[in-house]
C-alpha cells in the first residue's frame, strides 16, 4: 500500500482512537493529515486474513460524517448526483456519487436516510471539498451541512462480525446489508449501519468521540475481534474490486468508464438532471472510450499505481491499484484501459522497472462478496 508522507505524525490530527492503537502497539503513520496505524504487532497479512476469517475493528475516523437537514434535502442533494435519493426509505442506505459538470467523479460516498435527516459519509481526503460543494450548490439555501466532526467512526468487518457486535448490541442483527438504524452498543448510543468496504459482511459504527475509545475496547474484548490497520484495509478492498477514490476514481473518469454505472438509479436514467448527464448517457448507450478492469497476474511480483498497461508492444491503459492477493496468493491490480482491451480474458502485459510482467484481465470482484442480504 502507498501511503502518504506529506505530513509528519507530529503535525498529524489525533482519531479519538489514537491511544488504543498506540495501547495496542500500532504502527502509526501520516495518512491525509491523520495519525493512523498502518498494522499492529502481528503485520498486513495476517490482519487480512483474520478479518476473512474473523473479524477486524478498523478505525476510519478521518472519513467525513455529514448530515442534511431542511425541507427538501434529498431533492436538493439528488441535484449533485445520479442516484435515487427522493425515494430512498428510511434507515436504507445508497451508495452514489458527487459528479462535476464533466460528469467526472468527485467523490463516492453512502447516503442514508434518517427521520430528521440524510446522513451521509464521505472520504476523509476530500471532505471538507465536498462540505464545501454541498454548500454552495444545494438548492435552496435552507439546506443545513452539518460536519460531525464531535463523532468517531469504526468499521467491524468480518464473518463474525455480527457474531461479536450482537452481545454487545442485540439489534444490529435485524439490520441487512445497506441497513442502518439508532441503537445502544454496550451502553453507547450510535448509528450502526450493516455496510464496509471490505467485501465482508459487517458493520459501521458511528459513535461520540468521547465514548469511541472505550467501546473500541469493548469491542475488542470479544474474541472474534482484532484491531487491523490501513494497510490490510486497502488489500481486503481491493481484492472486492471496491475502488478507491483518489486513485482508481477521480474526476478524470465518469461512472461509466469507472464500472459504477449500477450507481445511475433507473429514474435517473430517463430523468437525468444531474451533472454530466448527457456525456454519461451517451456513454450508456454507445460505449466508454476506457473502462476500469481487473487484472491478474502471473508469478508472485505485485504491480503499483501508475505502470503502463501494453497489448503488445501498444500502451493501452494504466495501473490504478495493485498488491498481492493474500487470499489468492498472487498479484492483482485494477487499471483503466481501452475498450478494445476490456474484455475478460484479454492477455495483457504491464512495465515494472523496465520489464513487462504477463497480466488477464479478470472479473472483480477478486474474492467474491459476502454481505448478509
Amino acid at each position: 500500500m502507498d501511503i502518504p508522507v506529506a505530513d509528519t505524525l507530529e503535525d498529524c490530527v489525533k482519531t479519538p482512537l489514537y491511544d488504543v492503537h498506540v495501547t495496542k502497539a500500532g504502527r502509526m503513520v501520516p495518512f491525509g493529515g491523520y495519525a493512523l496505524p498502518v498494522h499492529y504487532a502481528e503485520g498486513i497479512m495476517a490482519e487480512h486474513v483474520w478479518t476473512r476469517q474473523h473479524a477486524g475493528l478498523f478505525d476510519v475516523s478521518h472519513m467525513g460524517q455529514v448530515t442534511l437537514s431542511g425541507a427538501g434535502a434529498d431533492v436538493a442533494l439528488e441535484a449533485l448526483l445520479p442516484g435515487e435519493i427522493i425515494g430512498l426509505t428510511e434507515n436504507r442506505i445508497r451508495y452514489s456519487l458527487f459528479l462535476d459538470k464533466h460528469g467526472g467523479i468527485l467523490d463516492d460516498l453512502m447516503v442514508t436516510r434518517r427521520a430528521d435527516d440524510l446522513f451521509l459519509v464521505v472520504n476523509g481526503a476530500v471532505k471538507h471539498a465536498d462540505i464545501a460543494h454541498m454548500r454552495a450548490h444545494l438548492e435552496p439555501k435552507n439546506i443545513i451541512v452539518t460536519y460531525m466532526d464531535n463523532h468517531a467512526l469504526m468499521a467491524l468487518q468480518g464473518p463474525e462480525a455480527a457474531v461479536a457486535l450482537t452481545r454487545l448490541a442485540p439489534l444490529c442483527a435485524s439490520l441487512k446489508f445497506m441497513q442502518a438504524g439508532a441503537m445502544t452498543v454496550a451502553g453507547v448510543e450510535c448509528w450502526v449501519s450493516r455496510s464496509g468496504y471490505t467485501g465482508e459482511d459487517g458493520f459501521e459504527i458511528s459513535v461520540p468521540a468521547e465514548q469511541a475509545a472505550t467501546l473500541a475496547e469493548k469491542l475488542l474484548a470479544e474474541p472474534e475481534v482484532k484491531c487491523i490497520g490501513l494497510g490490510a484495509r486497502d488489500s481486503l478492498r481491493l481484492e472486492a474490486g471496491l475502488p478507491l477514490y483518489g486513485h482508481d476514481i477521480t474526476t478524470q473518469y465518469n461512472p461509466v468508464e469507472a464500472d459504477l454505472s449500477f450507481a445511475i438509479s433507473k429514474r435517473r436514467k430517463t430523468g437525468k438532471g444531474f451533472p454530466g448527464a448527457d456525456k454519461i448517457m451517451d456513454q450508456l448507450l454507445n460505449g466508454a472510450p476506457s473502462k476500469r478492469i481487473g487484472l491478474k497476474l502471473d508469478g508472485r511480483q505485485p504491480v503499483r499505481e501508475g505502470a503502463i498497461v501494453y497489448k503488445g508492444d501498444e500502451p493501452v491503459g494504466v495501473v490504478t491499484s495493485g498488491g498481492f492477493s493474500p487470499t489468492l496468493q498472487q498479484p492483482v491490480a485494477m487499471a483503466y484501459v481501452t475498450a478494445d482491451c476490456s474484455a475478460d480474458g484479454t492477455q495483457l502485459d504491464i512495465e515494472v522497472r523496465g520489464r513487462k510482467l504477463q497480466a488477464t484481465v479478470s472479473p472483480m470482484p477478486f474474492v467474491p462478496h459476502k454481505y448478509f442480504r
